[in-house]
């Protein structure tokens, strides 16, 4: 018998994590509305199976915590048992030997306190729970318009591109934007995951977009709502303030778009470059919108000053919607920030977005940030004719709230990336220009707010040779103005009532706001969600209830193999050609490829539960 022997895997080792492979994509694909106790009950089930039953608090409390849990699903508990599951979790996290305990205490604990509401009501008389879907799809309901997604994978499936665009638009009118830049949160929750990877879902509605032609508001003989006699004021003319015209446009109401630039689009044209999202595509977008009912526009007219102030607006409109977005800039904070060549993210892709493109031919440049700003800043400094491009961002890479592909995007085009790197000062020469960032080392700490913290390390600052530097740290909104208006406003933000992001603004009757301005910086669709959103509660409060019905009629499933198949990624222009200009850089679906990767959609609004709900909302 051999002394030492080499361990091989087993079938059964091998199978054992083919299955933990199972449920890790079960429990990122599990849908929203299930009940916070269920929850806990299955995963102390899987944790009370990992233990070795050395320590008393993991092998006998785990079992304990479940059947406390149990007690409370079946309508057996009361708040005495709430009280005793959390000292229970509390005695265990505080005593367990290892990792396998304590951190599955701290998962009930942190179960109990964050849904706290859903224990009480399962402890209360009634025994109830209040977990519910509001949407029986996944893709669905992590989307923040509740675009009906399986309805336009189906059409785009049966070639019917056009209405594909006009099923898109009942809940999110702007189609051809987010088949080029939405951050495709529906992706996450899509329950294909579980068989093995989420659909394609922005790629299929690009497919749509490119191959639909030209699709108007309304098709022939169709047209907005008769005229209500109501004049409502949109103060801004980005994604949000474009969205609840649109759709107030379509309810039959006058509205008027007031906007400080040059061009509408807020930021998907002063924030997006066009390598990511043509400017004629943006601007054939937006003009279709404005044809949905009487909609009149007012360019490079700022509201909120003495000039204009928005009392004004008050009395010529029956409804103000403020939707001004998040447009200045942050400041770094640190010596010589005020130097010549150091510029703001906001100030860069503003010029950008005027056709005014600044020229770093031979220049060297930094971006400072980890968001997807700061790599538009980069990416654009490469076109622009940098020599070379840096980015430094205070974590690390995996901690970058960039989308993962618009991190690897922005290396594979050449851009530099120093992780770990805190801005120290700007090196200011005798001609009051830039000629370095100084970076303090970082090094990753505990873990806050769900990322680990960077802190101070000991190692020596390093000199990062810079004749451009950019900061690209977050944006701000300008809400000055309206705060001296009387409207409230806390940390920059319009305050409106409620949790919801749009609703009157506090005691402003007939004021609404919505928007980056409310929730701070965010993605285009939720800007886009608060424009709907905004649109039908200001139709309420106009006294109105005009609905948005299903356009089209979407085709049944058809009966087909599910095998496990992978998913179809979206191909690029070769490097070497895009980062010499600003043409699109992404490639739509070949028909192929749409045809296999919109067959995998599992149909969630027709099987399951999905079937019982209807599946979609046929009008809100």
């Amino acid at each position: 018998m051999s002394r030492l022997s080499i361990m091989n895997e087993s079938k059964a080792q091998a199978t054992a994590e083919s299955l933990h492979s199972d449920l890790e994509r079960r429990v990122k694909g599990a849908p929203p509305g299930l009940c916070p106790l269920d929850l806990a009950s299955s995963y102390l089930k899987v944790c009370s199976a990992q233990t070795c039953g050395k320590c008393v608090p993991c092998r006998v409390g785990l079992p304990q915590l479940e059947r406390l849990i149990d007690d409370l699903i079946d309508g057996k508990g009361n708040m005495e048992t709430v009280k005793t599951i959390e000292k229970t979790a509390e005695t265990i996290s505080a005593s367990a030997d290892c990792a396998i305990g304590y951190e599955a205490a701290n998962m009930v604990l942190k179960g109990v306190q964050g849904f706290r509401e859903d224990y009480v009501a399962h402890a209360s008389e009634g025994h109830h729970c209040t977990a519910e879907g509001f949407h029986a799809v996944p893709c669905v309901s992590w989307c923040p318009a509740h675009v009906d997604i399986p309805g336009y994978i189906a059409l785009v499936n049966a070639g019917r591109y056009a209405d594909a665009v006009r099923l898109i638009r009942k809940d999110n009118p702007f189609p051809s934007v987010c088949a080029m830049v939405c951050e495709h949160p529906c992706e996450n929750k899509c329950r294909r995951r579980m068989v093995d990877d989420a659909i394609n879902i922005r790629g299929l509605k690009l497919y749509a977009i490119d191959h639909s032609g030209h699709v108007p508001v309304y098709r022939e003989g169709e047209g907005p709502a008769p005229a209500t006699g109501k004049k409502v004021a949109v103060i801004g003319g980005g994604p949000s303030g474009i969205s609840a015209a649109y759709y107030l446009g379509m309810m039959g109401h006058s509205v008027e778009i007031f906007e400080q630039r040059k061009h509408l689009g807020g930021m998907l044209r002063y924030g997006i470059p066009s390598y990511r999202l043509p400017r004629e595509v943006l601007q054939e977008e937006i003009d279709t919108l404005l044809t949905s009912g009487d909609i009149k526009v007012h360019m490079e007219t700022s509201v909120g000053g003495p000039d204009f102030p928005i009392s004004k607006l008050r009395e010529e409109f029956d409804a103000v919607y403020i939707a001004i977005g998040a447009h200045t800039d942050k400041s770094l904070r640190i010596e010589g920030e005020k130097a010549e060549g150091v510029m703001s993210a906001v100030t860069l892709l503003r010029r950008i977005g005027d056709n005014d493109f600044p020229d770093f031919t031979g220049k060297k440049v930094v971006v400072v940030g980890g968001g997807n700003v700061a790599m538009d800043c980069a990416r654009s400094s490469l076109r622009l004719n940098a020599d070379k491009v840096t980015l430094a961002y205070r974590r690390r890479k995996d901690d970058m709230t960039a989308l993962a592909e618009e991190v690897e995007a922005t290396e594979v085009e050449g851009c530099e990336i120093l992780e770990l790197a805190a801005p120290l000062k700007v090196e200011v020469g005798e001609d009051g220009k830039c000629k370095a960032l100084w970076v303090k080392q970082q090094m990753i700490s505990n873990i806050k707010g769900g990322r680990p913290a960077p802190k101070d390390a000991t190692a020596e600052p390093i000199r990062l040779e810079a004749d451009i530097i950019v900061v690209a740290i977050g944006q701000g909104i300008d809400s000055h103005n309206f705060e001296e208006s009387g409207i409230a406003v806390k940390w920059g933000c319009i305050q409106a009532l409620a949790s919801e992001e749009v609703k009157p603004v506090e005691d402003w009757k007939g004021v609404f706001s919505g928007g980056d301005c409310v929730s701070g910086p965010a993605t285009v669709i939720r800007a886009i969600a608060a424009g709907k959103v905004a649109a039908a509660n200001i139709d309420e409060y106009l006294g109105f209830h005009h609905p948005i019905e299903l356009p089209v009629e979407i085709p049944d499933p058809t009966p087909h193999n599910r095998p496990a198949c992978g998913r179809v990624k979206m191909r690029e222009r070769p490097i070497d050609q895009r980062v010499h200009d600003f043409k699109l850089v992404e490639k739509g679906m070949t028909e192929e490829e749409m045809e296999q990767e919109s067959n995998r959609c599992l149909r969630c609004d027709y099987y399951g539960f999905g079937k019982f709900r209807e599946g979609r909302e046929f009008k809100w």
